[in-house]
């Protein structure tokens, strides 16, 4: 059966009300659980799920299928059409869709994944490539709802390995703090917080100062290649091959 019908075959008749209780208890059983996704989609071991700006039918794909190379599984044979309905109405509703389509209503079905090739597979692994600790490309950056959304979006795709290993970062700052100085990655200055990501060590802190006490400039000598040392230029090659294949310009 497909994976539409898995995850739409649901009465309409079914209260929206009923609907998003029942998707939260499945959610709290099934992905809440710590090491996962936190409570009501908060990061825990896994990353945020809330406010993220998904749509259901990436929700709903994910859900099917899982994303491969990662913890995430894929729940489409474990879990009874309506769980499955109930929790991707769940975390639409956490995304601020206020009424998931379900069965009968008219809704796209769930897209067919992605056929990349054996090239851009094996760099889709290797992006969040779990045996790398905090080296991994993923610590920073986030594509198709994998990895973590420290740096801005991908705008550009680098032409080659050389490119990528000179690329130029203009967001980062250097941020004074009394005798501290650190490269910076500014989420936001207010009136008496500037909140930023210090880019010492990975993986980046975020960390929160009074604006008093900190002051920032632009430009630093922090450079992408201190973080990518972790693959050899054949990985990052396949990286940016899968790059190439999903990032949408």
């Amino acid at each position: 059966m497909k994976y539409a019908l898995l995850l739409l075959a649901i009465t309409t008749l079914t209260p929206a009300q009923d609907l998003g209780k029942q998707g939260e208890a499945v959610f709290s059983k099934s992905c809440a659980t710590g090491y996962c996704h936190g409570a009501r989609g908060t990061n825990g071991g896994a990353p945020r799920l809330a406010a993220r700006g998904f749509d259901q039918e990436f929700i709903g794909g994910t859900v099917a299928r899982g994303i491969p190379g990662t913890a995430m599984p894929a729940f489409a044979t474990t879990l009874s059409r309506a769980d499955l309905t109930a929790v991707v109405a769940y975390v639409a509703s956490l995304n601020g869709i206020a009424s998931p389509t379900i069965a009968g209503s008219g809704g796209p079905p769930v897209p067919a994944a992605a056929k990349l090739t054996a090239d851009a597979a094996r760099g889709r692994t290797l992006f969040s490539d779990a045996v790398r600790g905090f080296g991994r490309c993923s610590t920073c950056h986030e594509i198709g709802g994998l990895g973590i959304p420290v740096a801005t979006p991908i705008a550009k795709v680098p032409a080659d390995v050389a490119a990528l290993k000179i690329l130029a970062t203009p967001q980062v700052s250097t941020a004074t703090l009394g005798a501290e100085s650190m490269p910076a990655l500014v989420v936001s200055k207010k009136a008496n917080a500037v909140i930023f990501y210090d880019l010492t060590t990975p993986p980046p802190v975020l960390r929160t100062e009074a604006s008093a006490s900190i002051q920032t400039r632009d430009g630093s000598t922090w450079r992408h290649a201190s973080v990518i040392s972790a693959y050899s230029d054949a990985e990052l090659a396949a990286i940016l091959t899968y790059l190439r294949a999903v990032v949408k310009l």
